[in-house]
Parts: structure tokens; C-alpha cells; sequence
């Protein structure tokens, strides 16, 4: 019961994003890994910030509480994605969950809810494709048709790409955030990988041209 009501505060009260950072720069090698060769960004427009996580990863589910308060802070250039972790297994159905949700266009107000299946509400024990169309079940989503589209063709399109996407980023672990298809970062807490992901978006905002001058 305790357990259960430390991870609700979490998830209605999150930390501040900087509580517990340290002082100092970042450092490439350190705090984050620069991609060389850099690589295409999950999605187009805009300095990227994409997340592969995982809806049974206990850190990205402790993560998603800090997520939605610091996306709150991101100026309009900044695009932060999601991409699901496709490590095999029961990675991939729960990335065929997010994809399937996405499709259907209610991953938005789902995407905490999984979470909470998952790790509070204990509904999800082996993680197959079922339990998880049973979840958004739960969740108002009609059960036949979500079941239908995370085994559909174009998922396991997306399942593919995603897992391309963190192969060529050198993603082994989750939650990990890329910027801009050029930086994986690194950081050793949930806190300080929000701070990096501030620093290097500063960066790469520097380093875009600047705008001609109106006459």
C-alpha cells in the first residue's frame, strides 16, 4: 500500500528537473556519446528530443512524471518524441502497443495510464499483445480493433524502424534520450539526462544559421 502511494505521488507530484543536478558543463564522453556518424532523427522538423523507452521498464515509468513537466518548459522548436523500444520479446509488444495506439490516435491520453497497468495496478503479468489490448480495453479503446492493428503489417513496419533507429543511436538500455540524431546521452540520473538534453539542445539551436536580416 505504502509502495503504491510513493509511485501515485510520483506520478502527480513530480521532482523539479533540476533538484539534484550537479554543477558544471557537460561532458561529451561523460554525460553523453556523440553520434559519428550523426543519424536521422525519428521525426522531422524542429531540434528533436526522441525517448526510447520501454512500458515495462520500471526507470522509464519513474521517468515519465519528469517528462511531462519538462516538455512543458521546451520552447516551439523542440520536438520531443517517443520511440519505443524494439529489443525483442515483450519490448516489441509493448512498442506494438504504443505504435497501435498511436495509429488509433489515443496514445496521448493513454501513454500514463500503460504506465500504470503496468507497475501499480499489476494487469500486466506476461506482457503479450492480449494483455496489453485488454489494458487499453480498460481504457475505452475498443479491444478487436487495437488487437487487429499492433499485429498489423504497418506496426511491424514501425516495430522495425524503431529498433533500427536505437541499433544505429547505440541504444542498449532505457529510458535513453537522443538529440537530434547527433547525441545519445548518457547521464546517470533521470535529472541530470534532463539537464543534458537542455544543454545540448542550447547547442544545436547555436549551431542552426541565423536568419537573413528583413530590409
Amino acid at each position: 500500500m505504502i509502495r503504491r502511494l510513493v509511485f501515485s505521488l510520483l506520478l502527480l507530484a513530480p521532482l523539479a528537473v533540476g533538484a539534484q543536478l550537479k554543477a558544471g558543463v557537460p561532458v561529451a564522453g561523460k554525460d553523453y556519446v556523440v553520434l559519428n556518424p550523426a543519424q536521422p532523427t525519428w521525426g522531422t522538423g524542429g531540434i528533436e528530443v526522441a525517448e526510447v523507452f520501454g512500458y515495462t521498464c520500471i526507470h522509464c515509468a519513474q521517468f515519465q512524471p519528469l517528462v511531462n513537466n519538462w516538455k512543458k518548459t521546451l520552447a516551439a522548436d523542440v520536438k520531443f518524441r517517443y520511440v519505443p523500444a524494439a529489443f525483442g520479446g515483450i519490448w516489441d509488444n509493448g512498442a506494438r502497443a504504443f505504435f497501435a495506439a498511436e495509429a488509433l490516435k489515443v496514445q496521448e491520453r493513454t501513454h500514463d495510464a500503460v504506465f500504470k497497468a503496468v507497475f501499480i495496478d499489476k494487469k500486466v503479468k506476461t506482457a503479450s499483445v492480449e494483455e496489453f489490448a485488454d489494458v487499453y480495453a480498460g481504457l475505452g479503446v475498443d479491444r478487436a480493433k487495437i488487437l487487429s492493428v499492433m499485429n498489423g503489417t504497418t506496426v511491424s513496419g514501425k516495430l522495425n524502424r524503431a529498433r533500427q533507429f536505437a541499433q544505429r543511436a547505440g541504444v542498449n538500455g532505457t529510458p535513453t534520450l537522443i538529440v537530434n540524431g547527433k547525441y545519445r546521452i548518457t547521464a546517470k540520473s533521470h535529472e541530470e539526462s534532463l539537464k543534458v538534453a537542455e544543454y545540448l539542445i542550447a547547442k544545436e539551436r547555436a549551431a542552426l544559421p541565423a536568419a537573413p536580416a528583413k530590409k
